[in-house]
């Protein structure tokens, strides 16, 4: 029943993306598509990765044992649609859009899913510090290129996407900071 709930939720969540307000709206500004649209079609698949059932997990988990074949899949996917070529093609091609609904999801979101629990904490903690210094260059490089990267948007939303991106990586330090400070670590038990 729960994996039906995950199904549901994968499923809701790439319909309300796909009704077209959603999908103008998200798609009218870079910031949608980069920080909206792409992470939560990415979303989508992690819930399809839930819904998916025992068997299969396990037939997928001879090939990902330690997560890292399935973190690699989903970061080569996410690099390659965070490209603003990409994300230009995805706006005027109609295959590249189809593309990008299917890539996401199923190349990005599912491997995850099933790849995050299996990797090990230390691996965990680089992509964190890997996510927020991609946020920062990335946020820096949309503010000091003099030049649009990006031919479907503006340059002044070229710099509100690099704002946002130096934004969201100083929320997510500090986040991930008094996570790890104030939570702490979980504490192994020993056998006596």
């Amino acid at each position: 029943m729960k994996r039906m709930s995950y199904l549901a939720g994968g499923a809701t969540l790439m319909a309300v993306l796909a009704l077209p307000p959603v999908s103008r709206w998200l798609e009218s500004s870079m910031i949608g598509v980069m920080l909206g649209q792409i992470p939560l079609l990415v979303a989508a698949g992690w819930l399809f990765g839930l819904a998916l059932p025992r068997r299969f997990a396990e037939l997928l988990s001879r090939w990902n044992e330690n997560g890292l074949p399935g973190l690699l899949l989903a970061v080569s996917v996410l690099a390659f649609w965070l490209l603003p070529r990409s994300v230009d093609a995805s706006l005027n091609e109609p295959l590249m859009r189809l593309a990008k609904w299917g890539m996401l999801p199923l190349l990005a979101g599912l491997p995850l899913s099933f790849s995050w629990k299996r990797l090990h904490p230390i691996a965990r903690g680089v992509v964190h510090a890997n996510v927020i210094s991609m946020l920062v260059v990335m946020g820096w490089l949309y503010l000091a290129v003099p030049v649009r990267v990006c031919n479907s948007y503006l340059l002044d939303q070229q710099n509100a996407l690099g704002r946002t991106m130096i934004a969201l990586a100083i929320v997510l330090a500090a986040f991930w900071l008094l996570r790890l400070f104030v939570a702490g670590t979980p504490k192994e038990t020993t056998a006596r």
